[in-house]
């Protein structure tokens, strides 16, 4: 695995330090797991915002809707 330095402030050291009482195997463990979750958090955000959009976006094009009713009332049930 590459290695990297960085610089936390005292309390995210002291977090860090209790990763065998919170079930992780090791400092780094901690780390890529909060990596992992803000990069999943970041992605998800953004599928929402991009939903967001589309949905804004939709409300506003009646051709868009009409389409959409078309095809939903062809699509089997």
């Amino acid at each position: 695995m590459i290695q990297a330095k960085f610089s936390l402030t005292e309390s995210h050291i002291q977090f860090i330090e209790q990763c065998k009482r919170l079930g992780f195997k090791d400092k780094s463990d901690v780390v890529r797991t909060a990596l992992d979750r803000l990069a999943s958090e970041l992605a998800s955000q953004r599928l929402r915002e991009s939903a967001d959009l589309y949905a804004e976006v939709y409300e506003e094009d009646n051709e868009t809707q009409d389409w959409t009713d078309a095809a939903l009332s062809e699509w089997p049930t």
